[in-house]
């Protein structure tokens, strides 16, 4: 272990029916920094010694995404949270970004808690925990948030990882998701509406990395059998780092960043329980009573070309 901007850093390793599988956590945020299966790269790693970039691999309660000029109203009371998106006057990404989570590890999994308090804006209290536990095929996330008040609390959730297949190149990447419908954004980047995908946005017949341009929160999700939404990034070879989610994350945006560390261009794949705004909107919110826990969780695995 050693201390880093992103906290105490915690490795996990195990060997499983022939497969080598590694993740490596930051305690700030509870940040997935990195996932390997037998030495390929399923998480775009960024360097010790920094700050996550773009909230790289973070985690994000009690909301992700934005709310509108960190505004909402709950039963004719306004609450006001910080503004902590000044440039376009939102409040983002949730509470705990730069908390310092407390932390439980073995060799194969890792649970980081931490609290969410009464303060400014959200005045609730929430115990919350996650638990990275590997598995042959990559890493199972497990989310768990407690109400430990005495009222209802409203709470959402997202995670902010950045998918990728080995070193391949942006240009010899696909991307593959079920979204059948986006969210329209304003300006300021908060829904304005619900729309059926547009070519230029439907990945569900595959497109190449190199060629997106997204910041976009896709909603209508296909679940398989399992109960599981699978998007998938896929190297020109056919090997395959999936990201899957359960059915208590009904939507997943996607955002191509193109100065993130050491890529040519950078994807992250968010599952969320609620899209952005969720707060006024009520969409995908979820109240939980005093003493409720709300349990989700959603994971990362390869498959390499048959």
């Amino acid at each position: 272990m050693s201390l880093d901007p992103t906290g105490t850093q915690i490795h996990l390793s195990i060997e499983r029916d022939g497969r080598v599988v590694t993740a490596d956590i930051g305690q700030v945020g509870a940040v997935l920094r990195g996932v390997t299966v037998d030495g390929v790269d399923l998480v775009a790693r960024f360097p010790e010694g920094t700050p996550a970039p773009s909230c790289s691999g973070t985690v994000l309660v009690p909301w992700p995404n934005r709310i509108r000029d960190g505004k909402w109203t709950h039963e004719g009371e306004a609450h006001q949270l910080a503004i902590t998106e000044p440039k376009l006057n939102n409040a983002i990404h949730g509470l705990l970004r730069y908390t310092a989570y407390v932390v439980s590890e073995s060799d194969s999994s890792v649970t980081l808690r931490a609290n969410v308090v009464p303060q400014i804006g959200y005045p609730f209290l929430l115990e919350t925990a996650v638990t990275y536990a590997l598995t042959a095929e990559g890493v199972t996330v497990t989310h768990v948030i407690r109400n430990s008040g005495t009222e209802s609390a409203p709470i959402a959730i997202g995670t902010h990882p950045f998918i990728t297949v080995g070193n391949a190149p942006a240009t010899q990447l696909t991307v593959t998701s079920t979204g059948a419908e986006h969210i329209v954004v304003d300006e300021r980047l908060l829904p304005v509406e619900t729309a059926p995908v547009t070519p230029e946005l439907d990945l569900r017949g595959g497109r190449i990395l190199a060629d997106l341009h997204l910041d976009t929160a896709y909603a209508s999700l296909a679940f398989d059998e399992d109960g599981r939404s699978r998007h998938r990034i896929t190297d020109a070879v056919g090997n395959s780092t999936v990201l899957w989610q359960d059915e208590h994350f009904g939507y997943v945006q996607f955002y191509t960043g193109r100065d993130y560390p050491g890529q040519d261009v950078a994807l992250a794949c968010e599952p969320m329980t609620a899209p952005a705004d969720a707060f006024n909107s009520g969409e995908g919110l979820i109240w939980l009573a005093p003493g409720e826990t709300f349990t989700g969780s959603w994971g990362i695995s390869y498959e390499p070309a048959a």
